[in-house]
């Protein structure tokens, strides 16, 4: 056992401590306290804290600690905006811009929409920290209420086909789970159970094993049909605030153009009061939005297009008859769209 005093917080939420020369990274601590820890390598395992930092507040979940999906419940609201920010801050001070982010949105709404639980004979739930191994959980309370079964209903799941992740997304028609395994397993095994739980949709491994509604979420003026897989934000209330930024700061442009626009949480709204060309790669979300926008009265022209723009980008020819661009790749970057965007 070391005895150490927390310095930061790192990238990932971590404390970073100094012990004999190394820095030690030690979850769930906060910047000022004195703690004491089991180090192995440059990891710390907090044993106990022995000087509290006056930001430590009490996690509002009992698996906190236990389990790998949160890191910071036990740092009080002002700080953790203020590490937000800071993040935010360093990135782009790195490349050179000095631009200060403005205050957080709280985008929490009513909880996450969307989540993905390991089934595994120890039980459903997430990681616990560092490993491979599932904490079995009763629930989550970041989640939508109606995700409140979610536990319980991959537990069902792994009774039947074994061990799999499900991924669960709450909709305005109801639950759609999306389950994978790397085991060979039946759907036909899966189908009196997707009855039983009254799911819109269930899927294993990308292929229906019983829709009973569409799953369907509404942006705008529209309801779009989730294809399984699609990208969507991970609160209602993220995609709101987002898509309300965007509209705003595009205000009286009247040809737009919405690059890798997913299901079309932009293209919809900005489609109110504008020509909207919307270009992605998922087929599958593209023709959604293509089907949302035939079946939305009130909407300018929106023309959809499936198209690679990591192998094909717009050309800054094809760029030029365009008032605005709209931009939101993914976290993997778009250098090629970027090029021509620059250019």
């Amino acid at each position: 056992m070391a005895v150490v005093t927390i310095a930061r917080l790192g990238q990932r939420g971590d404390g970073v401590a100094e012990h004999e020369g190394r820095r030690v990274y030690v979850p769930f601590t906060l910047p000022g306290e004195r703690v004491e820890i089991a180090i192995d390598g440059e990891r710390g395992t907090l044993a106990s804290v022995l000087e509290p930092s006056p930001d430590r507040i009490a996690p509002f979940c009992p698996h906190f600690s236990q389990c790998g999906g949160c890191q910071l419940q036990h740092l009080a609201r002002p700080s953790y905006e203020a590490f937000k920010r800071g993040l935010v801050e360093s990135a782009l001070s790195h490349v050179g811009i000095a631009v200060p982010p403005g205050p957080l949105i709280d985008a929490r709404g009513n909880g996450r929409r969307r989540t993905t639980l390991h089934a595994r004979k120890a039980g459903a739930g997430f990681m616990r920290p560092r490993s491979h191994d599932v904490l079995d959980i009763d629930l989550c309370p970041i989640l939508v209420p109606v995700l409140a079964k979610a536990p319980a209903i991959a537990r069902a799941i792994h009774a039947v086909i074994g061990d799999c992740d499900v991924s669960f997304c709450a909709t305005a028609t109801g639950i759609d789970a999306a389950i994978h395994t790397e085991k060979r397993a039946r759907g036909d095994k899966l189908t009196p159970l997707a009855q039983r739980l009254a799911l819109a949709r269930m899927t294993l491994n990308g292929d229906l094993i019983l829709q009973s509604r569409a799953p369907l979420v509404r942006i705008g003026k529209a309801e779009v049909e989730l294809p399984a897989g699609s990208f969507l934000q991970a609160t209602e209330a993220a995609e709101i605030a987002v898509s309300g930024l965007v509209v705003s700061a595009l205000k009286g442009q009247k040809n737009i153009a919405d690059l890798f626009c997913g299901i079309g949480p932009f293209a919809l709204r900005l489609a109110e009061n504008a020509r909207v060309f919307a270009a992605d790669s998922d087929r599958p979300a593209v023709a959604a939005l293509a089907r949302a926008v035939r079946n939305t009265q009130g909407l300018k022209p929106v023309i959809t297009s499936a198209r690679d723009l990591f192998r094909e980008p717009l050309t800054r020819h094809e760029l030029a008859s365009y008032d605005a661009i709209v931009f939101d790749p993914p976290r993997a970057g778009a250098e090629a769209q970027a090029r021509e965007l620059a250019l």
